[in-house]
């Protein structure tokens, strides 16, 4: 029996064009498109007013968290 643990899938996100590992979120715009989990964050984040300025705070603050030792 072989073990499928290691194994990622790649996704190309339709909205920004990058590729991604992670599980996707599913788009607001249609409840129907998979896009990356980065823009996924910005669509929850427009909805709520957020410029694109803080935006990219945000999400470089996510990727520091997720990157650093613990």
């Amino acid at each position: 029996m072989k073990d499928n643990t290691n194994i990622r899938e790649i996704g190309v996100c339709p909205r920004c064009g990058k590729t991604y590992t992670e599980p996707p979120a599913l788009s607001r715009t249609d409840n129907e498109t998979l896009i990356c989990p980065d823009c996924g964050t910005r669509e929850a984040l427009e909805s709520l007013g957020v410029s694109a300025e803080e935006q990219d705070k945000i999400l470089e603050t996510i990727h520091r968290s997720l990157c650093s030792p613990r």
